[in-house]
C-alpha cells in the first residue's frame, strides 16, 4: 500500500442542496453552426447515473445524478466556493431532510461554469428528492499526498477512493495508474488556463470525429478515470511535454465548439512519473459498486 498523509487531513461537514436545471432560454449553436435547444446542466437527473455512457444523450453538458450547490444564486461566492473546493471525488453524501432522508451517495466531481458538485445517488432516492432537500457532504481529501512521490500532486481525492484505485509502483519506480482512455493534449479545450484545479473541470474536445474514434473517446463513461497526456495541472491547466494528469469524467459530451466530456483532476505530475495503464473498469462506479457497473 502506498504511504500517504491521510492521518493529517482535515474533515468537514458541508451543506448543500440539489440545483435546479439551467438553460440559457434561447438558441445555442453547435460546432457545425447548427442551432439547438436541449437539456443541459444541473438538476436531479433521474435516468442517468455514474457508469452510464457519456455520449449519445439528447443534451449538452449533462450532469449525471444530482447536481448540488450551496447557493444557486451566488455560485462564485461563499459558501458555494467552499463547497466546490473542499468536496472531493469519493466523498460520501447523505440526505438529511425530506422523503429521501437517510439516502447516501458519492461525490463524483465538480463542474465549472455551473459551479456544481455532482453526486451519484440510487435511483429510488432521486425519485423522492426535492430541490429544497438538504444534503451533507463529508469532506476529506484536499491536501492528500503520496509521501513517497513528492513530485506527484493530488487534488480532489478522498483517501478511501485512493485506496481502491489499484495504483502500483512499477519496477522502474514509476506509478502505474489504471485508466480507461488516454487523451492527447491537443484534444483538451474549455478550462485550459484556469488558475487551479481544486474546483471545476475541463473538457475533452470532440469536434474532430477522427480523433474521437482514434482514441476511443466516444466510449467514455461517466465516472471513468482518464489520462490527460502532456497536461500539467499542478498550478492550473497547461500543456507541458511529458506531464501526465489523471481525472474523472463528470459530464456528458457537448455540442459547442471547444467542449466535450468534462474532467475533474485528481492527480498530476510535470514529469513522466505517472504511467497510465488501460483498464475498462477504471471507473468510480465499478470501484465503489454504485451506478452502472460493467458486466464481466
Amino acid at each position: 500500500m502506498l504511504a500517504t498523509n491521510e492521518e493529517h487531513l482535515v474533515e468537514f461537514l458541508l451543506q448543500c442542496q440539489p440545483g435546479q436545471p439551467r438553460t440559457r432560454g434561447t438558441w445555442e449553436v453547435d460546432h457545425q453552426g447548427t442551432p439547438f435547444i436541449l437539456p443541459s446542466i444541473g438538476g436531479i437527473t433521474t435516468n442517468i447515473q455514474v457508469g452510464d455512457q457519456a455520449f449519445g444523450w439528447e443534451g449538452d453538458h449533462i450532469e449525471p445524478g444530482v447536481s448540488c450547490t450551496a447557493d444557486t444564486h451566488k455560485p462564485y461566492e461563499h459558501p458555494n466556493v467552499t463547497l466546490q473546493v473542499l468536496s472531493c471525488v469519493g466523498n460520501s453524501a447523505t440526505v438529511v431532510s425530506g422523503e429521501a432522508k437517510g439516502a447516501t451517495g458519492t461525490v463524483i466531481g465538480h463542474h465549472g461554469g455551473s459551479e456544481h458538485i455532482i453526486v451519484d445517488f440510487p435511483g429510488d432516492a432521486k425519485e423522492k428528492m426535492t430541490y429544497s432537500d438538504t444534503i451533507m457532504i463529508r469532506s476529506k481529501g484536499q491536501g492528500l499526498k503520496l509521501t513517497d512521490y513528492p513530485d506527484i500532486t493530488l487534488f480532489n481525492l478522498d483517501p478511501s477512493l485512493l485506496k481502491k484505485l489499484a495504483l502500483r509502483r512499477a519496477s522502474d519506480g514509476v506509478l502505474e495508474v489504471p485508466v480507461t482512455t488516454m487523451v492527447p493534449a491537443y484534444c483538451m479545450g474549455s478550462g485550459i488556463g484556469s488558475a487551479h484545479v481544486a474546483k471545476g473541470d475541463y473538457d475533452i474536445v470532440t469536434s474532430d470525429e477522427h480523433a474521437v474514434r482514434e482514441f476511443g473517446i466516444d466510449r467514455i463513461r461517466f465516472g471513468d478515470f482518464v489520462a490527460l497526456m502532456d497536461q500539467d495541472n499542478r498550478f492550473g491547466r497547461a500543456y507541458r511535454r511529458g506531464a501526465v494528469s489523471i481525472g474523472v469524467v463528470v459530464h456528458s459530451d457537448c455540442r459547442e465548439a471547444g467542449h466535450g466530456p468534462g474532467v475533474t483532476t485528481i492527480m498530476t505530475c510535470a514529469s513522466p512519473l505517472i504511467r497510465p495503464v488501460i483498464d475498462p473498469k477504471a471507473n468510480i462506479a465499478d470501484l465503489c459498486g454504485i451506478g452502472t457497473t460493467l458486466k464481466d
